[in-house]
């Protein structure tokens, strides 16, 4: 295989412009870089449309390579300067596929039925949507909705934030906050508010119920006539010194309360000699 060493050569400079809002939505495609990304990006059927590996990391992962191969991707050995210039990372692992857009419409994202979602309303901060993308999907959540005034989660920074969870589970992009709630309403969900200015605490709720989570701004939370559209404004109950949670923080516990309720009411339901029925 042929190694590209040239850093102005057509086939960098295409992917390099991924980098770039303008030119990802343009070509639709977006870079996912580092060994993690990649796996979860082939695993799923038509979304990886090139890689770029150094000869050290085709070695050390050569079963992500080799995947690649299988699904007719085409593979290009890269110089450490051509992967320098693909990626956002001070140490590069030596891994860069550009991938196909995966986000899909709401209505395919929030079906009836759902039990657990994310809406994330004015989150501008890439690293911090990218976690709350992976928590929700470690959680179990059933999709995560990035809407209009929030970051893009073809973001590089997103993409590797979210250790792979982009390619897990639905993810929908651009869509108005009051839609998002307002569908979500109609699926069958009550919306929840997280927001330190909530007078109903974590604790005082019920969560068992089919929940979309609405999460607001880093540093302003949410303003005022999107808390109106909750239908419980809720804050984490802070049992120590700190003033606030980060989003991903308050987030995380959101989510996993809301699992761990709904697990609990499911086996429940199912078990019907369950002690307190």
């Amino acid at each position: 295989m042929a190694e590209l060493t040239n850093i102005k050569s057509p086939r960098v400079k295409a992917a390099r412009r991924l980098t770039k809002r303008a030119f990802r939505d343009r070509d639709r495609a977006f870079l996912a870089e580092g060994p993690q990304a990649v796996r979860e990006a082939l695993a799923v059927k038509d979304v990886t449309v090139e890689l770029f590996t150094t000869a050290e990391a085709e070695t050390r992962h050569a079963d992500i390579v080799a995947a690649a191969v299988a699904q007719g991707v085409p593979v290009h050995r890269a110089s450490g300067e051509v992967m320098a210039e693909l990626t956002q990372t001070v140490t590069p692992q030596g891994l860069v596929a550009v991938c196909r857009f995966v986000h899909v419409p709401l209505a395919e994202a929030v079906p009836h039925g759902t039990r657990l979602a994310a809406i994330l309303a004015h989150v501008r901060d890439p690293g911090n949507a990218g976690t709350v993308l992976r928590t929700a999907d470690a959680a179990g959540a059933g999709s995560v909705v990035f809407t209009d005034a929030s970051v893009d989660p073809y973001n590089g920074k997103c993409v590797r934030a979210s250790a792979g969870s982009l390619f897990h589970l639905p993810v929908v992009t651009g869509t108005p906050v009051a839609d998002a709630v307002r569908h979500a309403r109609e699926a069958g969900l009550r919306v929840f508010a997280a927001d330190g200015a909530g007078t109903t605490t974590l604790d005082e709720i019920e969560l068992g119920v089919p929940t979309a989570w609405l999460f607001g701004n880093e540093a302003w939370g949410l303003p005022p006539e999107l808390l109106e559209l909750a239908d419980e404004v809720v804050r984490v109950p802070i049992y120590g010194r700190a003033e606030s949670l980060n989003l991903a923080t308050a987030a995380a516990v959101c989510l996993y309360a809301s699992a761990r309720a709904q697990r609990k009411t499911l086996h429940s339901v199912e078990d019907p000699t369950t002690p307190g029925r």
